[in-house]
């Protein structure tokens, strides 16, 4: 029997296949279109043709933030790569596991700028700063073992987005079809019995001990609510928002730096840090006072005294280690019997503080709540609305049910909306934009209608950048440079491309108008207009800062 010959875009396609991929994002090119031929040939694996290259990286991280699991993505190789930066940068700031696969010129003219078309200097280097690694595929025989490598670094903690060069005519040469795909083992850091010993002995002596839980722990829920039935409480990154359901009295959400926060920490006698980076803008700049001794855990040995000094560190899966504890734990805990009642009080104080400072969008927040099923996705762009409530006053009850561009670029909240109900269909996937930066990937919307995503668009619109126009106020004498945006007619715009659309111009019709388009199978639009119903009572002008 004759071997089966097959190109290399047949062999990327049918590991891909071996991973468990169904769903992956790209613009198709002449550069990448041997790949995306054999993908489209063996019809095993469905693939959104988006609008732009950011739209797609945004749309794979998505999908794999609601999954747990890799998301793919398809560019071109030079401007089509470029256009990835920017998602490729949040999706490394969020630990996406993500493989961004990428054309590259033909090998002959490669690194020798001859100007060939798309040829980009240095585009590896490139995807290296923005990438948790970045490969070339040098011949059609490596293809394989630089796939499984690149896949297993995507999903090794700590995950990230791992992208690969493969230049067009290496995709089209052919090579036997290789006997076997496999995956390699992913593996998971366990901290040795004794050093978990040690770390639940400490924890044993705190009267009012409070778990910090960032996104590296969204797939420990298991040992975080187990460790909070005896009593622990918790506080969140927005990035760990959900891993405990928001509505438990026994957590602050992420209220992790309001005053009342701030005042509460001071009675707690240990913090244990596990998953979280603790952020410049989720700590004041890394001035927020926490508790001590400050304990940590994270699954990157170079997270040790990274952002905050700490008292001790335990290397470990964040699952493994919060799993060990609750073992080790349970019955050992002698939890001060006021400190439910304490942490309870400043939940609540926090929230109030949070809705003093609303204005009218107070009572939207809450139409909000009562109109949306606690398995709806709540997904977030880089606006006023979710810097001040959408962050943390609309409660999140699942690890993955919330996401948010991390990194703080604006534009990324359609596509991810379309990417995380393309991952959880069946389910309500609601994006919070703002006007400005849902220009950014606008053509998205072209996509979202394509694919039937049922995604409903809530867009908060004020004519511009209403956060830099808030900023100019508070520190630049009030004078609004290029903040003010021509925009389309949202209504015309929808109506286009068949998308319902409804116009808010007051909070009293907010709900009835919202849970018209949450009736939608697809995508909606819900603008609401943000100069006829008025400001916040507080302006936003960035995140509380303090200076040493």
């Amino acid at each position: 029997m004759s071997e089966q010959t097959v190109t290399t875009g047949e062999v990327v396609a049918t590991f891909l296949e071996a991973c468990g991929v169904q769903t992956a994002f790209g613009v198709v090119s002449i550069h990448n279109l041997p790949m995306l031929d054999a993908i489209g040939r063996r019809n095993k694996i469905r693939f959104v043709p988006s609008r732009g290259e950011a739209g797609a990286l945004n749309m794979a991280d998505a999908y794999a933030r609601t999954r747990g699991e890799l998301g793919v993505a398809f560019t071109s190789t030079g401007t089509g790569a470029g256009n990835a930066a920017g998602a490729l940068v949040e999706a490394e700031t969020a630990g996406t596991p993500l493989l961004h696969l990428t054309g590259q010129i033909d090998l002959p003219y490669l690194d020798r700028g001859c100007g060939y078309i798309h040829e980009a200097k240095s585009q590896l280097e490139m995807l290296r700063a923005i990438s948790k690694a970045a490969y070339r595929v040098w011949s059609p025989e490596s293809a394989l073992g630089v796939l499984r490598e690149a896949v297993r670094t995507a999903l090794t903690a700590p995950t990230g987005p791992v992208s690969v060069e493969i230049p067009a005519d290496v995709q089209a040469a052919t090579l036997p079809m290789p006997a076997d795909f496999s995956t390699l083992p992913v593996a998971i850091s366990h901290p040795g019995e004794q050093i978990l010993d040690q770390l639940a002995e400490r924890l044993s002596t705190a009267k009012r001990p409070l778990l910090w839980l960032g996104g590296g722990a969204r797939h420990a829920r298991e040992g975080a609510m187990r460790l909070v039935e005896y009593g622990v409480g918790v506080v969140t990154s927005v990035n760990g928002r959900g891993i405990i359901p928001e509505d438990h009295p026994l957590t602050l959400g992420a209220f992790n730096m309001n005053p009342d926060a701030e005042a509460f920490y001071r009675t707690c006698d240990l913090m244990l840090v596990v998953g979280s980076r603790l952020r410049s803008n989720e700590t004041k700049n890394y001035q927020l006072a926490l508790p001590a001794p400050l304990l940590q855990s994270d699954a990157n040995s170079a997270a040790d005294g990274r952002s905050y000094p700490n008292s001790g560190f335990v290397c470990g899966d964040s699952a493994v280690v919060l799993s060990g504890l609750a073992g080790r734990l349970q019955g050992q805990l002698h939890i001060d019997p006021s400190f439910a009642q304490d942490l309870a009080k400043a939940r609540k104080a926090a929230e109030v503080r949070l809705r003093t400072t609303l204005g009218p969008y107070d009572t939207l927040v809450d139409a909000l709540q009562t109109e949306l099923q606690q398995d709806a996705l709540w997904v977030r762009d880089v606006t006023i609305s979710n810097s001040t409530w959408g962050n943390r006053l609309l409660k999140i009850f699942a690890p993955r049910n919330g996401i948010h561009a991390l990194g703080g670029g604006i534009g990324q909240g359609m596509p991810m909306g379309i990417g995380a109900a393309l991952g959880v269909e069946g389910r309500k996937v609601v994006a919070l934009c703002g006007d400005g930066g849902l220009m950014l990937n606008i053509g998205e919307l072209a996509t979202a209608v394509q694919e039937q995503a049922d995604v409903t668009l809530l867009v908060m619109n004020d004519q511009g950048y209403g956060v830099i126009r808030n900023i100019q106020d508070a520190r630049f004498g009030g004078r609004h440079y290029f903040t003010d945006l021509r925009l389309p007619d949202f209504a015309k715009l929808s109506e286009s491309l068949s998308v319902p659309h409804w116009n808010v111009t007051s909070i009293s019709e907010f709900g009835e108008k919202f849970r018209e388009a949450l009736a939608v199978n697809g995508p909606a639009l819900v603008e609401v207009n943000m100069q006829a119903i008025g400001p916040f009572k507080v302006p936003f002008a960035g995140p509380p800062v303090k200076t040493r």
